[in-house]
């Protein structure tokens, strides 16, 4: 094999998040002042895989078996992912240092015995790197989980170095299945962030129930419908809404069956109008985090599939009257990219032995280096 290149600077990224529609990666440049993308690529999940990791979610018969099965393929979605990355851009695979690889979250449960919890990543980081030739970076959350941390969100860090500003406070927003935040202090301030709520795992499950979509398109149909108040009030009852930071949640707490629970009292409502609330749930979850907990913020940067939802963007901007609604796209860093950015900066923080983790995000006992590094 040919030995890889001394001292690289060029990383691979890649983020499967948990709208679990497919696979985002980047090849990124850390070699000047702010990352540098050089190719980017998608991959979508075939029919079978999302089906996996759908059922992965919940308990199920035989699913060790199943998920090592699926893991398998998500390997295979990868290194499809770096070889076009590495095509696009016409690096060979000894150029680049090593791949950040996410992984599928099936499960997170933080704190769940009001000590160590546990996340679990679905991937198999050995076969990647046997497939792509490169060294892998992975399991990046449960050593925050073992500090005594969330274990997420894990952008925060790069969120402040793509969209931070010395001279105001700015919220950085994910909204991806699960939205975050990540609260941008003007100079000399702390980074904070946490997990807010769904962003589009209820919204594609709902529309995908009701049209056969893997999700609501610029969020036409959610504009077609009505906002439901009582709904609305009955979503936003949950606890996980009031918690105070450090906080995270997934599809354990917010998967269909919480939202079945919630709709049996409002059966009359129209598959729209649900939608429509569904998505005004998102905004608002994200709106009263900001306002309780960044109320000096005049400028919210969304990035994650939901900046293409246009009716969740509407909504945000009414719910936060005075701040600037803007994309990362504004600057210079397409939606789709973002935390697949950040997943080829955590590995280089690996490979350097430098921490990963922000302890005033994740509620860790102190900075950690993140991630298990598998050799090529």
């Amino acid at each position: 094999m040919t030995q890889p290149v001394p001292g690289s600077e060029r990383y691979i990224g890649i983020m499967s998040g948990t709208s679990m529609d497919g696979a985002d990666a980047v090849l990124v440049d850390f070699s000047g002042a702010r990352p540098a993308v050089l190719a980017a690529a998608s991959q979508p999940f075939p029919d079978t895989l999302r089906a996996a990791f759908s059922a992965l979610q919940q308990p199920g018969e035989d699913e060790i078996h199943r998920e090592a099965l699926a893991a398998n393929a998500l390997a295979q979605v990868y290194a499809d992912c770096v070889a076009a990355l590495l095509s696009e851009a016409q690096v060979d695979a000894a150029a680049v240092a090593a791949i950040g690889a996410h992984g599928q979250t099936i499960r997170h449960r933080p704190g769940l015995y009001d000590g160590i919890g546990y996340t679990r990543q679905s991937q198999h980081p050995a076969h990647l790197a046997e497939l792509a030739g490169i060294d892998v970076v992975a399991d990046f959350r449960s050593r925050d989980l073992a500090a005594g941390g969330q274990g997420a969100p894990l952008v925060p860090a790069l969120h402040h170095a793509l969209f931070g500003s010395d001279a105001e406070t700015r919220v950085a927003c994910n909204i991806g299945g699960i939205s975050n935040i990540s609260i941008l202090p003007a100079a000399g301030g702390a980074v904070s962030g946490f997990d807010c709520g769904p962003g589009n795992a209820l919204l594609d499950y709902w529309v995908g129930r009701h049209r056969g979509l893997p999700f609501d398109s610029n969020g036409d149909w959610a504009a077609s419908g009505r906002v439901d108040a009582a709904l609305l009030a009955q979503c936003l009852a949950e606890p996980y809404f009031s918690a105070a930071p450090p906080k995270s949640t997934g599809r354990d707490l917010f998967h269909p069956g919480w939202l079945e629970a919630r709709l049996a009292s409002f059966q009359h409502l129209a598959p729209a109008d649900v939608q429509a609330t569904l998505a005004a749930l998102t905004a608002e979850a994200i709106a009263r985090d900001m306002r309780t907990h960044a109320p000096d913020a005049r400028r919210l940067i969304v990035c994650g599939g939901g900046a293409r939802n246009a009716f969740v963007m509407a909504r945000l901007t009414q719910a936060l009257p005075g701040v600037a609604i803007e994309t990362s796209d504004d600057y210079g860093v397409p939606v789709s990219q973002v935390e697949a950015i950040a997943f080829a900066w955590l590995a280089r923080q690996c490979l350097l032995r430098l921490p990963g983790n922000v302890p005033t995000v994740t509620g860790a006992a102190g900075p950690r280096v993140l991630g298990a590094i598998y050799p090529r």
